[in-house]
């Protein structure tokens, strides 16, 4: 990989921040190793408690919101409405994300990246201590907006990850970020599932009228606590990472070089939209998260479906526990594995082999319904098959970790930094909003059609009829 530039290489504002003199898109070009520069252990490690939270808080509400819809008055006794308006809730955040995201991000690059994310968490605990104490329908759409349009922290960490690293150690932090992320994402179905209702499970401890008024004020309680605690970190400890720029009324101003001054200048927000190293990122960026989006909402899905329609028909319990242990394993391996690969390969091959393995995670989808036919339940061999399926996406997920080193060293400076990630989260989130409602529609589709239901069936009886010859 090739280094970040400094400010003596005369950079101008189409200058990326990584050099072409090694390349990013692969290893082996037969120069010497360079020597990683040390990473500053402390600032990263707010970065990581912040990322931590972010699950926490989009997640929390799952294991809850569908019950939390069906004692609502909405649906007015009509089961088959919960999916739809719990959907919209949980949509609701990524699609005004879209609205904001990029806002908050440019504006990271004028007043800073610490004040959006105090003001990104200082938002999301007010929005979960709103949605706890929600008894309408519009109480919650209110509360999720308010999540949605004051969280410009995932733009602004990535932007501070670039100002706090350089190429020799950047592949060392977005190997740690999966890491954070999966412990966030492992422990809020255990805040949202656990704490709900707390008057059922503990009435000596909560059996004031409250609890029993707001049930599922503690989970989101805990949550806005989390937000609250990660908030209080960031203000005391976390340090401004966004160099600012020197007073052109300053003495030194008039002995700095031109095109140094062209540098430290925000490129618009227009001109990021045509720069060609910042669109290609990005629409990498929007395919890869398409792509995982429209994976993760039809896996539970197959999971749960019967084996009679082609699925696995699971317990819940049982999707939990293979979802819940794919976070962990992914976490352990990308911060054993991701590093050493990029170091090994480069960021492009490893992306590539990231996306390629969508192919066969697709693929293993009707293998896997096919075998649970033919063998009757959950065989040793079906389970095997699972479990390859898990290992193959944390193949898959190694590619989240390269693109967000390609977005942020296409950004033309430092001081556009955030206004590129800010682009990469509105692709991403517009992705994220409309993605799992597509996938699960071609899902239910394919179901109504019973188009792998009567594909399992000419197979199983081919199969009997030939165990039959034999």
């Amino acid at each position: 990989m090739s280094r970040l530039r400094t400010e003596d290489d005369n950079p101008t504002e189409d200058t990326p921040l990584l050099q072409a003199d090694v390349r990013v898109d692969g290893g082996g070009d037969g120069k010497g190793p360079v020597a990683i520069t040390p990473l500053p252990k402390a600032q990263i490690s707010i970065l990581f408690v912040l990322m931590l939270v972010e699950p926490i808080l989009s997640q929390s509400i799952y294991p809850f919101i569908n019950q939390l819809v069906s004692e609502l008055d909405i649906i007015h006794g009509d089961e088959k409405k919960v999916g739809y308006y719990a959907g919209l809730i949980e949509s609701i955040f990524y699609l005004t994300e879209v609205v904001f995201v990029i806002q908050w991000s440019r504006l990271s690059d004028y007043i800073g990246r610490k004040p959006v994310l105090l003001i990104g968490m200082a938002g999301a605990t007010t929005s979960m201590i709103c949605f706890g104490l929600s008894k309408k329908f519009w109480q919650l759409v209110l509360s999720r907006c308010i999540l949605g349009a004051l969280n410009g922290n995932v733009g602004a960490m990535q932007s501070v990850v670039g100002e706090l690293t350089d190429s020799t150690n950047m592949a060392q932090v977005f190997a740690l970020m999966p890491v954070a992320w999966s412990v966030g994402a492992t422990t809020a179905p255990l805040i949202g599932g656990q704490l709900a209702k707390p008057h059922d499970r503990w009435p000596n401890v909560f059996g004031n009228k409250f609890w029993i008024r707001y049930p599922y004020f503690l989970p989101c309680a805990v949550a806005a606590a989390c937000a609250a605690l990660a908030c209080l970190i960031a203000a005391l400890f976390m340090k401004e990472t966004l160099k600012r720029k020197k007073s052109l009324h300053s003495s030194a101003s008039s002995c700095e070089d031109p095109e140094e001054q062209a540098s430290e200048t925000t490129v618009p927000l227009l001109t990021l939209l045509k720069h060609p190293r910042v669109l290609l990122s990005v629409a990498n960026y929007g395919a890869l998260c398409l792509l995982d989006i429209a994976y993760r909402a039809v896996q539970p899905l197959f999971f749960a479906t019967p084996r009679s329609l082609g699925g696995l028909g699971l317990p819940p319990s049982t999707i939990g526990l293979i979802l819940g242990s794919f976070g962990i394993f992914n976490g352990i391996l990308q911060a054993l594995w991701f590093a050493p690969l990029v170091r090994r390969f480069g960021p492009k091959h490893v992306h590539m082999a990231g996306l390629g393995a969508f192919i066969p995670l697709w693929i293993l989808f009707p293998v896997i319904g096919g075998l649970a036919h033919w063998q009757g339940g959950m065989t040793p061999l079906v389970w095997s098959m699972v479990m390859l399926q898990q290992v193959v996406s944390v193949v898959m997920d190694t590619a989240y970790g390269c693109v967000f080193m390609y977005i942020t060293s296409s950004a033309p400076n430092r001081s556009s930094l955030g206004g590129t990630n800010g682009i990469g989260q509105l692709v991403a989130a517009f992705v994220r909003a409309v993605g799992p409602a597509s996938a699960t529609s071609l899902f239910a589709v394919s179901l109504e059609k019973n188009w792998l239901g009567n594909v399992a069936k000419r197979e199983r009886s081919s199969f009997k009829r030939n165990r039959g010859r034999e």
